[in-house]
C-alpha cells in the first residue's frame, strides 16, 4: 500500500478521529440485512458464517447458513455429524475443505472449549481452518470485541480514504492490522460496530474497479483517493480466476456423484463426468488426498465415513 505522504500522519489521524461518526449512521440505516447480523446470532452462528464466506458470495451463503445453524446448533452438534453428512450440507458452496476444516473446528471447540467458541485471539488462531481475519471477526462480530479486521474490502476503503490510492494492492498482514487499528474506536461495541461498517462500505459502495459509488459515500469528503482526483491504480494486478475446464470444476462434478449418492459408487460412474482421464484421475486422487472422497476397493469410492 502506499507511504500516504507528507502529511500523510495527520490525514490519518483526523480520519481517525471522524470517520466513525460518519460510518456508523450510515451503516445503521444502510446496512444489508444478512442473518449473522442479526440480534441473538451466537460467536458459533459468526464463525460458521465466515467459513462459508471465504471466497463465496454473501447471496449464496446466507439461506445455507439458516440451513446450516437450524441443523447445527452448537459446535457439538455439528462434531457429532458424520463428515459425509457434512458435505453434503456444503452443497456446491465450493472449497469444500472449508467443510472439513469447520468440522475440525467444532470438533477442537467441543473437546477443548467446553462447546464453547473461545473469544481469545491465540485460542481462535490455533483452531483448524481458522487465520488471522477469521479469528478477528469472530472477536468483533462474535463477541463484540475492538479488534481490527482486515478484509478484501477493509483494505480497499483504507487504500481509498487514507492513503489516496485506487486499490490496496497485495496483502501486508502486519500494515494492515496497524492501518485498520489506528482508525478502530477506543471501545469495544463502537469498534466492532465500525469494523462491519468499513466491510458494508467496501462491499456496496467503495467497489473494485474504476466505477465506485462515491455519490452514496459517507466518507467522501475524508477520501484523499476522491480529493486526489481518483488517480487510477497501478500496482500489480489480480489474476482473473476462471473456472470452466479448471480442476476445482472437476472436482466439483466429482463429488456432485458422490454426495447425490445414497451410499458408494462405482469408479464408471465417476469416470462418465469428464471426458478427459487424465485430468479426471488427477482431480480423484486430489480429492483422495485432501480426505473429502475415500477409496473402498479397486472400483468404489465414497464420501468420507459413509462406508
Amino acid at each position: 500500500m502506499p507511504n500516504p505522504g507528507p502529511g500523510g500522519g495527520r490525514h490519518t489521524c483526523r480520519v481517525a478521529a471522524s470517520l466513525p461518526d460518519l460510518l456508523l449512521p450510515w451503516f445503521d440505516e444502510h446496512a444489508r440485512d444478512l442473518p449473522w447480523r442479526r440480534p441473538g446470532t451466537t460467536p458459533w452462528g459468526v464463525l460458521v458464517s465466515e467459513f462459508m464466506l471465504q471466497q463465496t458470495p454473501v447471496n449464496r451463503v446466507a439461506p445455507l447458513w439458516t440451513e446450516w445453524l437450524a441443523r447445527w446448533p452448537t459446535p457439538s452438534a455439528l462434531a457429532a455429524a458424520p463428515q459425509a453428512d457434512v458435505l453434503r450440507a456444503w452443497g456446491r458452496l465450493g472449497y469444500p475443505r472449508r467443510a472439513l476444516r469447520l468440522h475440525a473446528a467444532a470438533t477442537a471447540i467441543a473437546e477443548q472449549h467446553g462447546d464453547v467458541v473461545p473469544a481469545d485471539l491465540d485460542a481462535l488462531l490455533a483452531l483448524p481452518g481458522v487465520g488471522a481475519y477469521t479469528a478477528r471477526a469472530v472477536l468483533a462480530f462474535g463477541y463484540q470485541r475492538r479488534a481490527p479486521v482486515v478484509d478484501t474490502n477493509v483494505r480497499r476503503v483504507i487504500a481509498r480514504v487514507v492513503h489516496g490510492a485506487g486499490d490496496a494492492g497485495p496483502a501486508r498482514t502486519t500494515a494492515d492490522l496497524a492501518d485498520a487499528e489506528a482508525l478502530l474506536p477506543a471501545g469495544d461495541a463502537e469498534a466492532a460496530r465500525f469494523s462491519a461498517a468499513m466491510m458494508e462500505l467496501g462491499a456496496v459502495l467503495c467497489i473494485a474497479g474504476t466505477t465506485p459509488r462515491c455519490g452514496g459515500c459517507p466518507a467522501l469528503h475524508e477520501c484523499a483517493w476522491h480529493a486526489g482526483g481518483r488517480p487510477a491504480y497501478t500496482g500489480p494486478a489480480r489474476p482473473v480466476q476462471r473456472y470452466a475446464g479448471t480442476d476445482r470444476q472437476v472436482r466439483g462434478r466429482l463429488l456432485d456423484v458422490l454426495r447425490g449418492a445414497p451410499g458408494p459408487v462405482e469408479r464408471a460412474a465417476l469416470d462418465v463426468v469428464w471426458s478427459d482421464a487424465v485430468q479426471r484421475d488427477r482431480c480423484l486422487l486430489s480429492l483422495l488426498d485432501d480426505g473429502l472422497v475415500e477409496q473402498l476397493d479397486d472400483v468404489r469410492f465414497a464420501l468420507p465415513g459413509q462406508a
